[in-house]
């Protein structure tokens, strides 16, 4: 770890330096969108009319848009089940992204997945998975055929800070290290499993991502409000597997507004209202991207303004999209079960999926 470096530098690493006023602006974009599309998710969510879990990213926007603005054509996306964010940061559109939560036949996952699972593969990104941890050795298989493929680049793997105690994941660091693979581990750090803290959740000295070094890994903490340090330091983990196959962990400290998910009874009774009140406060990424652009001269309050209403504008018109889609067929629920079926192949018309004769 680098503890030379102080906040105000990450504004000038090469990697932001070279940022131009579009790009940025872009990414202000980018946060809006996805917390007006989680505001509008929340609306129908209380009203009844969308079923299952919902587990908000709000509050987080900075984590996913400051990491995934790093990707490139050879780069990889898989994360938890608080995905909405990563996956429009990834490009999915928001009325196939809604209509997923509504379990509506035009969703990413043709309403089949939900909330837990949107899959968009045209833009790597390989979904949210429910299981706890249980995208980790995915993410790493992930990275595996880009480095089997011979090609420049990595996976960035998401997971929450209850995760880290999973044996998934820490066979997963054992061979990343092993097997030198370019996966990039991120623990987007809230502060609470579900509804227990990290204190209570993990015996730990210091940082969570100190125990990459029981592996031999490379490990480092980040600010996830400043999206200069994410950006910075998510680049570094990113260049050493795409150019020397080698993993990182990394740790972004960051907040959620809201419960485990919207279910979450006692999200106000395991952490005090005073207490997320401040963050919204003083630690929102969003307010404080506006900030800073403000402050630099890209961006001004009435650009920023009408940004965030075109935001707001679209995830209306996606709830509206699919609160007007149709359910899925019962016919449709024997599709998409095995590819060999779907695809009218010798092995889906005989029965022989997995076995020769």
């Amino acid at each position: 770890m680098d503890t030379s470096i102080t906040p105000t530098d990450y504004a000038a690493a090469p990697i932001n330096a070279a940022l131009s006023a579009e790009e940025k602006i872009e990414m202000y974009r980018e946060m809006c969108r996805i917390r007006r599309f989680e505001q509008t998710a929340l609306k129908y969510y209380n009203k009844g009319e969308m079923a299952g879990f919902l587990h908000l990213y709000i509050g987080q926007e900075s984590v996913a848009t400051g990491t995934i603005s790093l990707c490139g054509e050879n780069d990889h996306v898989i994360t938890a089940y608080r995905c909405h964010g990563h996956a429009l940061a990834c490009g999915m559109e928001m009325n196939p992204s809604m209509a997923e939560l509504f379990g509506k036949a035009t969703g990413a996952s043709k309403g089949k997945g939900g909330s837990m699972h949107l899959f968009a593969p045209e833009h790597n990104f390989w979904g949210g998975h429910g299981i706890v941890g249980g995208q980790t050795p995915l993410g790493l298989g992930l990275a595996f055929g880009v480095k089997y493929q011979g090609l420049k680049g990595c996976c960035l793997c998401y997971l929450g800070d209850g995760a880290i105690n999973q044996g998934a994941f820490h066979e997963s660091l054992n061979m990343a290290s092993l097997m030198e693979i370019p996966v990039v581990y991120i623990i987007e750090n809230n502060g609470y499993s579900m509804g227990t803290s990290q204190a209570r959740s993990s015996a730990h000295d210091g940082p969570l991502a100190k125990r990459a070094e029981g592996y031999g890994m490379e490990w480092d903490t980040v600010n996830g409000e400043d999206v200069y340090e994410v950006r910075a330091k998510t680049y570094e983990a990113m260049e050493r597997a795409r150019n020397e196959n080698k993993p990182t962990l990394l740790e972004i400290a960051t907040y959620r507004y809201y419960g485990h998910s919207v279910a979450d009874a006692n999200a106000k009774k395991y952490r005090t209202p005073e207490e997320i009140e401040k963050y919204k406060t003083y630690h929102d990424p969003i307010r404080l991207w506006r900030r800073q652009l403000i402050s630099e001269g890209v961006l001004s309050d009435e650009t920023a303004d009408a940004i965030d209403k075109e935001a707001k504008l679209e995830a209306n018109a996606a709830g509206k999209f699919a609160v007007e889609s149709p359910v899925p067929t019962v016919e449709s629920l024997f599709e998409d079960v095995y590819w060999e079926v779907d695809n009218d192949t010798a092995a889906g018309n005989t029965g022989r999926h997995f076995f020769n004769d």
